[in-house]
């Protein structure tokens, strides 16, 4: 290694939610390591960020116990219920086929709606309280990967050491094309539009998906803001051509089109913010580490937002790598060795396999209008409806809550 200012035991590509929730689990739990967080974004940019994000209860126990919820907890809503129908957009009414109730014990839901921006301010106040580095405004050109250490190159010309390189600089990670790993992927032929919008009446906590021949139409309820506004987020699935129309559309056409999805179970609709579509897909990197590298969240997998299960995968990426790393560095294992990484993912890939298949099943299953599929998956749905203890072992499942999560899932520290 090379001068100390110039050398950390691991540096974080991405400084995201999941790229500052690794920092900050590391540094947390092992005061000794160094860890720097670099990124490509200018400095200050994430606070513009108007986005929203499902935090389940597993992710929930995890920021408690870094110390970062408290932050949080004020600006966050708790789901109370979950709704799910199936039904035409035209149709007059949508029959409720599915309910869930909202925690998954006494006072515990199972997921919050949060801010981007509020999840990264903590996450980011936490990690300069813990001393991580922090390097904005430039991002990694090249890496070379040593025996002992990797050297990081920035685009700057400085040249950072480290035992560990953690790629989480998204679904487009430019870190994983260059660590030579290919990946699985597919076009849905859908795009994702979401905005924010104001509502008379208030939700009181209840989520909604419909499943809509286009594809799912979710509303996901909000805090009030500070003007009193009672709030949703709408995550709608169309058709990309139809989506690029849509949010091409006057603001008067899109809202008439939002409102035939949303109904009027709560009064007039307003649209807050300029809505936006993003190419929906899936992607799956056949690989999560390479020698003294690991690729964690987006940068691993990339899924369908049917399932609200994207950034809750992600922590999922952070508790397990986290845990394996500090555990190496207590018995004095070298935690860029491949043997060492390659626990990690023994532990992931399973996971994220199944839920980039049960996400791209449930996907092709409900975007389409075939009478017989309705049908069929209206039968299942109303099944598990009537069985609670199936209900509660997909409430379990989407919570992220299980015996062999990793401890800080728990609400353990490592």
């Amino acid at each position: 290694m090379t001068d100390k200012a110039d050398s950390f035991d691991v540096i974080i590509a991405g400084a995201g939610y999941v790229g500052m929730a690794m920092a900050v689990s590391l540094a947390h739990a092992r005061s000794s390591m160094s860890i720097a967080v670099v990124d490509a974004a200018p400095a200050g940019v994430w606070k513009k960020d108007g986005r929203v994000v499902a935090i389940a209860a597993a992710a929930v126990r995890m920021l408690e116990t870094l110390g970062c919820w408290e932050e949080i907890a004020p600006r966050a809503q708790a789901m109370t219920e979950m709704l799910i129908t199936d039904s035409k957009t035209a149709d007059p009414v949508r029959p409720v086929f599915l309910t869930f109730d909202g925690e998954v014990a006494p006072g515990e839901p199972f997921a919050y709606m949060v801010a981007n921006k509020d999840l990264n301010a903590a996450l980011r106040r936490r990690a300069d309280e813990l001393g991580v580095a922090l390097i904005e405004g430039v991002g990694v050109t090249s890496f070379d990967t040593l025996a002992k250490d990797t050297i990081v190159h920035l685009a700057d010309g400085v040249s950072l050491n480290t035992r560990l390189l953690v790629a989480a600089d998204g679904v487009r990670s430019r870190l994983r094309e260059m660590a030579g790993i290919r990946t699985v992927q597919w076009d849905y032929g859908q795009s994702g539009i979401v905005c924010t919008v104001a509502h008379e009446r208030p939700h009181d906590g209840r989520a909604e998906e419909h499943f809509l021949p286009a594809g799912p139409f979710a509303i996901l309820p909000l805090a009030d803001d500070e003007e009193g506004n009672h709030r949703s987020s709408i995550v709608w699935s169309e058709r990309t051509e139809d989506a690029n129309r849509l949010i091409a559309e006057d603001e008067i056409v899109f809202e008439a089109e939002l409102e035939t999805r949303f109904g009027l179970k709560l009064g007039e609709i307003r649209v807050l913010d300029k809505p936006r579509a993003w190419p929906l897909g899936l992607t799956l990197a056949r690989d999560f580490v390479k020698p003294r590298f690991a690729l964690a969240g987006d940068a691993a997998h990339g899924i369908h937002p049917i399932a609200g299960q994207g950034l809750n995968l992600g922590f999922r990426d952070v508790a397990a790598l986290a845990e394996i790393v500090v555990e190496a560095d207590r018995l004095g294992q070298d935690i860029g060795a491949i043997d060492v990484l390659e626990r990690y993912q023994l532990w992931r890939r399973f996971d994220t396999f199944r839920m980039g298949a049960t996400t791209d099943v449930l996907t092709r299953l409900f975007s389409n209008d075939f009478a017989p599929v309705r049908a069929v998956r209206d039968i299942g749905l109303g099944f598990v409806d009537r069985l609670p203890k199936l209900k509660n072992y997909f409430i379990k499942q989407a919570s992220g809550l299980s015996d062999k999560s990793p401890r800080l899932l728990r609400g353990e520290p490592i």
